[in-house]
This record gives structure tokens, sequence and C-alpha cells, in this order.
């Protein structure tokens, strides 16, 4: 049974960016070898979207995009934009180190991960 998702940021700068992780997002961290870190990440939920492409895209999820902004800007981070009003949530996105960006946002729909299991059950036809 699936248990976890693992997700990968590929990078220009990856120890950048990897210290920005622990240090400004504060996100805890194991070393599978070598110092190679792997970032714990809180719940996560995922959604498929219609698209003529095979597109990925990864978003950190808030309560409250203006705290979050201030608080992560105080840590010395900083966004490619100020938040915008997207329908669905409030968004922008953190500049990583290395030039890369992370998508930010505070959901204006129900989360999965807050959300009991949904039971239906399947049937063959």
């Amino acid at each position: 049974m699936i248990n976890g998702m693992h997700a990968l940021i590929y990078s220009a700068d990856a120890d950048a960016d990897r210290a920005f992780l622990s240090d400004v997002l504060g996100l805890s961290s194991v070393d599978a070898g070598d110092g190679w870190l792997i970032f714990a990440l809180p719940p996560a939920e995922v959604a498929v979207h219609p698209g003529e492409q095979a597109v990925h895209e990864l978003y950190l999820m808030c309560d409250d995009i203006e705290a979050t902004v201030a608080e992560l800007t105080a840590k010395g981070a900083e966004f490619t934009g100020p938040v915008s009003d997207a329908g669905w949530g409030l968004l922008t996105a953190i500049k990583l180190p290395s030039g890369g960006q992370v998508g930010i946002y505070e959901p204006r729909h129900p989360t999965a991960h807050s959300a009991e299991p949904d039971r239906r059950a399947t049937t063959d036809g």
C-alpha cells in the first residue's frame, strides 16, 4: 500500500537549496548517506488537472499566506511577486537560491489531508 510521497527538486545549486529548505523553511531531514539529505514534508495531497502535456508542479500549503510570507521574508526568503488571488487560493512562489522556485498557497478549497478519508466502495461495472 502507498505510505507516502517523494518529490524531487532539480537544482543548479543543490547545496544552497538544501540549506534554504533547512534553515529558512525549517524542514527536518535525514541523511541518506554521504550528506544526501531527504527532507520531511507536511501532510501531502495530489490533484490531477487536465492539460495538453504531462507537467508536474510543486506547491507548499499554508493557513495564512500573508503571515507566512512575512515570516519567511524575515528569515531572508524572497518571492517571485506579490500574493495573487487565483480563486481557488491565494498564491505566490518562493525563490530558491539556485534560481528555481517553489509555489506556496493558502487554499480556499477543502484539503485532502484535513478531511476524513473517502470510503466509497468501488464497483466493477
